[in-house]
């Protein structure tokens, strides 16, 4: 489905706008949907990085006397 959505722009705004697309051999439209692409691909990359950076990483060797039972056991009693 697609939305019209109405945008106000200065001048020079338009004008850029409209070199890009002649540039790009597309329309003003393709270059709003692209710009707008990239811009969401880049943030939800960033919040994956964030959620990455934010887990708790075990030391190497932590888990080395701990059986999977035991892990399963611990979970289970924690919830």
């Amino acid at each position: 489905m697609t939305i019209r959505k109405n945008f106000l722009l200065d001048e020079e705004i338009v004008k850029h706008l409209q070199e890009i697309a002649k540039r790009q051999s597309t329309t003003q439209t393709d270059v709003i949907k692209n710009i707008i692409e990239e811009k969401y691909k880049e943030i939800s990359m960033q919040e994956k990085i964030e959620a990455f950076d934010s887990m708790t990483l075990f030391p190497s060797g932590a888990l080395a006397d701990k059986s999977i039972q035991s892990i399963k056991a611990e979970m289970a009693a924690k919830i």
